[in-house]
């Protein structure tokens, strides 16, 4: 790609994931100018030190961070981030598009007032129909719209964590799930869990990701042995993940534990 913008052509819009525009930045050729109109900007979490990299390496390419789950059009809603903003903490997700609603609701499903978290909704034109061959799943993401009164009419249950600012403008919080994001792929931690407890050998695991949304966010998986003083081969347990789930699924770090730790009440406790 640095390549590709280093050739003597106006390129109006480049659309990239922030681990992405991350890297590109810290490699940029200082002598160089980027000739980019605007960075459209999704996929995973966007950072401050990222948008401040690139208002220092290029003042006037307008950053526009957009959000969305697949199943409303990937970008429902949009920060035009300032030229001359100055960002010390989180980058805002911006105003829903035309024709999109994004309402943030409280575990009863009532508007959560201003600067309060909450799920967020996404309701218009753009929600999906549901999931080809998941009845289940669709019925339990895709649900019916209360604050509408067109008939039938669905909004779909992000499982985001979102809340309004002042200013109108909305943050992302993560999610309320075990659903993470590495380098702009949805990942399921279950998922990785569910392949490794496969093994024979493997009596328990969990899966946690470390670090903040972008390229340095790494995926740790922790198994218990069936049987005490097993020696795992992680090499030909990662071979066997492979052979089951996707590359950005893979854990970069395996380690064995003799139990997982647990919470007062029993669940496995992840922190």
């Amino acid at each position: 790609l640095t390549a590709l913008l280093l050739q003597p052509k106006r390129w109006s819009l480049i659309k990239i994931s922030p681990a992405h525009l991350n890297i590109l930045g810290k490699t940029w050729p200082s002598a160089h100018t980027c000739n980019v109109g605007a960075f459209v900007i999704g996929g995973e979490a966007l950072s401050p030190a990222t948008v401040r990299l690139w208002q220092q390496l290029s003042p006037g390419t307008r950053l526009i961070n957009e959000y969305g789950p697949t199943e409303t059009v990937v970008g429902c809603s949009f920060y035009d981030i300032p030229l001359a903003a100055h960002l010390e903490q989180q980058v805002s997700i911006g105003t829903p598009i035309a024709n999109a609603q994004i309402y943030v609701l409280d575990s009863h499903g009532r508007p959560a007032p201003l600067g309060v978290e909450g799920e967020i909704y996404i309701a218009g034109a753009g929600v999906a129909r549901g999931y080809l061959n998941r009845d289940e799943l669709t019925a339990e993401r895709f649900v019916i719209n209360p604050f509408v009164s067109t008939p039938r009419s669905r909004m779909y249950r992000s499982g985001d964590l979102g809340r309004w600012r002042d200013d109108g403008t909305l943050d992302y919080l993560g999610r309320n799930d075990q659903q993470v994001k590495i380098r702009g792929f949805r990942i399921e931690l279950g998922e990785i869990e569910a392949a490794l407890v496969e093994w024979d050998a493997i009596k328990e695991a969990a899966v946690v990701a470390f670090g903040a949304d972008g390229e340095n966010r790494r995926l740790v998986a922790y198994v218990v042995p069936k049987n005490a003083g097993f020696v795992l081969d992680v090499e030909q347990l990662r071979a066997r993940l492979k052979a089951q789930i996707p590359e950005p699924m893979i854990p970069n770090t395996i380690l064995v534990l003799e139990g997982l730790p647990l919470s007062p009440n029993g669940k496995v406790d992840r922190r």
